[in-house]
């Protein structure tokens, strides 16, 4: 797919840098000197900036949310359809903001970025980052752009797990959350497929404990292999029958002859893995997860939930997809009795949908229409109803 104009998108768009120099003191104890946010926005800020919504990635996501950043892109940002005029998030009522967490590997600090302290690359000393020194770090963009208050904080999968931090550590500056496909921590299957794929990458010979970049190496089969992994757990077992089933490739079952044999799964799996490899950060990715590991919002709170959303004041959406088993339904029920014992507002809607975990990323018509309505009424009541 190629650059073609069209009156439902954001068009052509230009990331923006923003340098803090203020040091950033992390929930690990470390202190980060000095970093850089990359951030992307769609749609304008009005008068009173009060229609600033802000978009927290999932795992692997970036900055790059919605349009082009040239006439040559190939595919635009990873939520284009759900970001744009008349889209479920509507960039002709709102102001979106788009960044790239602190640890990413898609311009912000990282890993592969240079440490002030030695003039080398981070590296594996890149400080160890959580949800909250996300939001700390988000809170601080926000100050710089001068959004006091978000209409709304939306994020899917580890991007909710940040839009629910949001809401109990600034309850003052969110004014709804949207919380897609998420939990209130990972269960233990999901801290063990996270942990199969580090495995993956640290046995790589080419990581050299985490000084790739040194070394003029990366860990590509490890990082292809840790992808694959993910990939699966994020897909149902009726999609990939549907898209794959059990045809071949390239040679044949007969007898003599298996050897030969390739499956289009295969073949898919291994793409995916490929492209990864190119484009992400092995130390991102090892950071990302252990954010992801460590994320248990009711462990400040003596592991009640509800105590934790007690600090909340927004109202809340919780969407969960009927064929995820990576972060389930009853996951987002937790989310939602939880907010329900600590008397606040919430809605629920779970949505029939056969994409599994990715079915948040995907343009499922059930999913934009609920998020769509929800953030028309949201902005009504910013009293600037179009």
């Amino acid at each position: 797919m190629s650059f073609e104009p069209k009156t439902d998108s954001v068009g052509i768009v230009t990331p923006r840098v923003e340098h803090f120099d203020e040091p950033l003191a992390l929930s690990s104890g470390q202190v980060l000197p000095a970093y850089d946010i990359v951030y992307e926005t769609y749609g304008e800020l009005n008068a009173d900036r009060s229609n600033a919504i802000l978009i927290c990635h999932a795992l692997s996501g970036t900055h790059h949310a919605a349009g082009w950043h040239s006439e040559n892109d190939r595919k635009p940002g990873w939520w284009d359809h759900c970001i744009g005029p008349g889209k479920p998030i509507d960039t002709r009522l709102f102001h979106v903001v788009s960044l790239n967490n602190l640890g990413g590997c898609a311009g912000s600090t990282g890993p592969a970025a240079t440490n002030p302290a030695t003039g080398r690359p981070w590296g594996p000393d890149f400080p160890v980052v959580r949800v909250r020194d996300w939001v700390a770090s988000q809170a601080r963009l926000a100050d710089r752009l001068g959004i006091g208050r978000w209409a709304a904080v939306i994020g899917g999968s580890l991007g909710g797990m940040q839009a629910m931090r949001w809401a109990i550590d600034h309850p003052e500056r969110v004014a709804h959350c949207v919380v897609i496909a998420a939990a209130l921590k990972l269960s233990a299957q999901n801290l063990a497929f996270n942990e199969i794929a580090r495995q993956a990458i640290t046995a790589d010979p080419d990581f050299h404990e985490g000084w790739f970049l040194e070394h003029g190496a990366c860990p590509r089969r490890g990082l292809a292999i840790a992808r694959m992994v993910g990939h699966v757990t994020y897909l149902s077992d009726a999609l990939m029958g549907d898209k794959f089933g059990r045809e071949l490739r390239s040679g044949s079952l007969a007898q003599g002859a298996v050897a030969d044999a390739e499956f289009q799964v295969q073949s898919y799996l291994r793409y995916q893995g490929d492209q990864f490899a190119d484009n992400f950060d092995a130390n991102t990715y090892l950071l990302m997860t252990r954010a992801l590991d460590y994320f248990d919002l009711a462990r400040d709170f003596s592991d009640d939930a509800a105590e934790a959303f007690r600090r909340a004041t927004a109202r809340f959406l919780v969407m969960s997809f009927s064929s995820d088993w990576r972060f389930s339904p009853a996951r987002s029920r937790e989310i939602v009795d939880a907010l329900i014992s600590a008397g606040r507002d919430v809605s629920y809607t779970e949505i029939e949908a056969a994409e599994g975990h990715d079915s948040f990323l995907l343009p499922v018509a059930r999913y934009h229409e609920a998020l769509g309505l929800y953030l028309k009424r949201a902005h009504r009541e910013l009293g600037n109803a179009a």
